[in-house]
């Protein structure tokens, strides 16, 4: 069995066992392991394996394992952890990569991997995907004549909690005794929230804190709003300070008000990067290009530099790298961090840092927020295309009298009081997606639909 399909931009991930087993696993331990040794000439390696909660994550560890020993790497094997504490396993430890077995915020039959180099560096379609699948599919390994062994890290997650708060500067005493609602979605993000908030005096309501790889509540995906709608009436009914909603292997994280709102990831994003350069006054901050410019606004506000990146959370990272940004964020709810050792998402410094922040202005969530609701938003809005390249060259003509137009990542169109952008799906070329902002609801309304319109031409 072999489908090209399960191999995307970021990392494997396909339904099991229809296209994803553990024929599959062994042999995407083989591949991944020649192509880092095929990095590291004469070094005998120290990979990490991480997993989360899935039915089907069990069988595929043990595969995955089992193709990396029999290349002759040495497995250390970190247990359940979410994707953010398996990044902290690989950078801080200094092991020479690692592999997730995780399907993130898909639905319960979907599994995969997400792998990474030394320093927890992304492997992505471009940097070694797409050569991990030629191997995979050809099916033809070297012999080794040394197996690998297999060592257990345990408390991972207490050394990331620790480690990452005091890189960050994050003041716990300055916390004050907020309520707060968490919804894990019976997905990883539980694990780390329990470690994060030991010792804290907030009064945590737990949501869907029980692991279970069947979701039997919601799918662990806070982008659909039908997910979120359990945070939204758990913070009204608790009369809670804030809520948050995590997806499922927790590198990804949503807001709530105390109204029960959703507090736009740009917004976040501004805050946490405001309170970034605090630490780091002058650096650069990273975000996609996907609209959502108060974020771009509160960067500069503050004398930061503000570096607009591809969408993708390996393309931000890899960006990061590049421009030795301190704080990154994507519109999905990513938000990176770059320590000593790495630059990869950390919910604690997120989490703790927001909850110092808004103990320390001393006022509601919403209230915060208000002067940041400049602009008006659409959503990401998905249009299925005969090809979304095609459509995409028709918008850039259309719209070619703006006042700016980039390619970066599809075409995004700037006029003075609204801009959008369109692009491709990294994965189907009959999938558009298309994000509006305007300075007032009836322009993006009105521009929304036009476009829209347009596209369905």
């Amino acid at each position: 069995m072999f489908d090209s399909s399960i191999f995307k931009a970021y990392d494997i991930r396909g339904k099991y066992p229809e296209t994803i087993d553990e024929d599959i696993a062994y042999r995407v331990g083989r591949a991944y392991a020649e192509l880092v040794q095929s990095e590291n000439l004469g070094k005998k390696l120290q990979i990490v394996v991480g997993s989360d909660m899935r039915l089907s994550t069990p069988q595929l560890k043990e595969k995955v394992i089992q193709g990396l020993i029999d290349s002759g790497i040495n497995v250390v094997d970190i247990g359940l952890a979410t994707t953010p504490t398996f990044y902290f396993a690989v950078a801080y430890y200094g092991y020479d990569g690692g592999l997730q077995v995780s399907a993130s915020h898909n639905p319960k039959e979907w599994n995969g991997f997400k792998m990474v180099r030394r320093g927890a560096v992304p492997i992505s379609g471009d940097t070694g995907i797409m050569e991990i699948r030629d191997m995979v599919e050809k099916n033809e390994f070297k012999d080794v004549k040394e197996k690998g062994i297999i060592s257990k890290k345990e408390n991972v997650i207490q050394d990331a909690v620790k480690v990452e708060l005091n890189e960050w500067n994050v003041d716990l005493s300055k916390i004050k005794p907020l309520k707060i609602v968490i919804d894990a979605a019976n997905a990883m993000g539980s694990i780390d929230v329990q470690e994060m908030f030991k010792g804290l005096p907030c009064e945590l309501v737990k949501l869907n804190f029980e692991l279970d790889g069947s979701f039997p509540v919601h799918e662990a995906d806070p982008m659909k709003e039908e997910n979120l709608k359990y945070l939204q009436d758990a913070v009204l009914e608790h009369k809670a300070d804030l809520g948050i909603s995590i997806d499922g292997d927790a590198d990804r994280y949503f807001f709530v008000d105390e109204k029960g709102e959703s507090v736009m990831q740009a917004i976040i994003r501004g805050i946490m990067a405001q309170l970034a350069l605090l630490e780091h006054p002058g650096e650069t901050v990273c975000y996609d290009i996907r609209p959502g410019r108060i974020t771009k606004d509160m960067i500069e506000e503050s004398g930061g530099k503000a570096f607009v990146t591809k969408v993708g959370h390996s393309l931000i990272k890899e960006a990061m790298i590049k421009n030795n940004a301190v704080f990154g964020g994507e519109s999905s709810g990513h938000y990176f961090y770059k320590f000593s050792f790495g630059t990869f998402e950390a919910p604690s410094v997120l989490t703790l840092r927001f909850l110092q922040f808004i103990s320390e202005k001393n006022q509601k969530v919403s209230e915060i927020i208000a002067p940041y609701k400049k602009y008006f938003h659409s959503g990401e809005i998905n249009f299925k295309v005969a090809n979304s390249a095609d459509k995409i060259k028709e918008i850039a003509e259309k719209y070619k009298d703006a006042d700016e137009v980039s390619f970066l990542d599809g075409v995004t169109i700037t006029y003075d009081d609204w801009w959008f952008n369109s692009r491709g799906s990294n994965t189907e070329t009959t999938i558009l997606r298309l994000t509006v902002e305007a300075k007032s609801k009836e322009l993006m309304e009105e521009k929304r639909d036009e476009i829209a319109r347009f596209i369905k031409i």
